[in-house]
């Protein structure tokens, strides 16, 4: 695990409070490393509700293959999480791993083994010991208690620099409830259907069909949205649920989406997955900048999104950032190859707000000085119109050092 903190990230990890229905615990069990903590569990009140997106990756692994069938009932007691070891590509023994860690985590919470969600993290391809999971599970599950988030995130780190939370307040009616997040990534992000790995808790009472409806359609805007290196892990989880111990006005199957009933818990949930991809970004292997990408001018929102990646993953745009070089040339390059609409002799660009290409070619009177003093920041700003139509996007993204590769190549030393 990395130890020099990203210069990106926030100054602290944010307090989140204690949740009705939910009880964290933490524990080592020397999976990969030594003297941390690598397990977490996270439990959950009888009658739960959850939802989750997970990667599309067709090398999946048994935690997520697992994880597809018992998201299906909208019901969970529990998730266990460890990191060290993503328990991909093992074949049948993946699949044993998860069935007797989960009859563990069962017998010691009284619940059934299809009650229980599993997520793995770390190197791909390498057995997963799961012994040392539950020889220490029953002494781990006697210190589940309401606090513990920071150190939940902590568990799950892998290349992470830092543990990254989220939490916001909402309204439903005159009823107050919690969200509360947290995630881990650095390194394999380019996520398909969710992120690296994410849990996200409410207090809030609502039915498993509403919640998957908000938690995909917010993981488009918000996880889907971002990219370190263009690349999808295996275990991409991210989970929403909701324990029913707030009071509040009834919300059930047929309430509509767009009722305004839950126009406040959409938008503190939209924040919450939005803080934690951010964080996911500023904590990319070796990231010196975070770079937003404004897509405009587009076919449609999902061509200028198209767009937008297309920019974010080139690693030449990644490396001029790094550099601190105002080369908008590589941006035009990225935005041909996305194989989207895009009107060559109408596209413009913006670096930090200045006008750097209009109509198609540099623009009348261009002075570099200026993007060039935005580009030695951490806060890189790049909005592009194609002139095709009225499709919008928002992507972010990191830039590529020397960082990421020594990051990358001792990974499993």
């Amino acid at each position: 695990m990395t130890t020099e903190i990203s210069p990106l990230a926030p100054e602290a990890f944010p307090e989140l409070p204690p949740l009705g229905g939910c009880r964290l615990a933490t524990g080592a069990c020397g999976i990969k490393y030594e003297n941390r903590t690598d397990l977490c569990v996270i439990e959950f009140a009888p009658g739960t509700a959850v939802a989750g997106v997970l990667t599309r990756s067709q090398t999946a692994s048994a935690p997520v293959e697992w994880c597809r069938e018992v998201l299906k009932t909208g019901k969970a007691r529990a998730i266990i999480i460890n990191s060290g070891n993503a328990n991909a590509f093992t074949g049948i023994k993946g699949e044993r791993s998860v069935s007797r860690t989960l009859e563990v985590l069962a017998e010691n919470l009284g619940c059934k083994v299809e009650d229980l969600l599993v997520a793995s993290t770390g190197v791909i391809g390498e057995p997963l010991p799961e012994e040392r999971i539950t020889e220490r599970l029953p002494e781990i599950l006697t210190t589940l208690a309401g606090a513990g988030w920071q150190l939940a995130a902590e568990a799950m780190m892998t290349t992470d620099t830092f543990a990254k939370g989220a939490t916001r307040e909402a309204h439903i009616g005159t009823a107050r409830v919690t969200i509360n997040g947290i995630a881990k990534g650095s390194g394999m992000i380019a996520p398909d259907m969710a992120t690296m790995l994410s849990f996200v808790v409410t207090d809030a009472k609502i039915p498993a069909s509403l919640l998957r409806v908000m938690l995909r359609e917010g993981a488009d805007r918000s996880f889907n949205s971002i990219t370190v290196d263009s690349d999808t892990s295996t275990s991409d989880t991210l989970v929403l649920a909701a324990t029913g111990k707030a009071s509040h006005q009834e919300i059930t199957e047929k309430t509509s989406l767009d009722d305004p009933l839950l126009a406040d818990f959409r938008r503190a949930l939209d924040e919450v997955l939005l803080n934690l991809a951010h964080q996911v970004v500023r904590d990319g292997e070796g990231a010196q900048k975070f770079i937003e990408i404004e897509v405009s001018g587009a076919a449609s929102n999902e061509a200028a999104r198209k767009i937008g990646l297309s920019i974010a993953n080139s690693p030449l745009v990644k490396t001029a950032i790094a550099g601190e070089d105002a080369n908008w040339g590589r941006i035009v390059m990225a935005v041909g190859k996305a194989g989207e609409k895009a009107d060559r002799d109408k596209l413009s660009i913006r670096m930090g707000g200045v006008k750097v290409a209009e109509a198609g070619e540099r623009a009348e009177g261009y002075d570099e000085a200026p993007v060039a003093a935005h580009m030695k920041g951490q806060e890189i700003s790049i909005q592009v119109d194609v002139g095709v139509g009225a499709g919008t996007a928002k992507v972010w993204t990191c830039d590529l050092t020397h960082g990421y590769i020594s990051i990358n190549a001792d990974y499993r030393s």
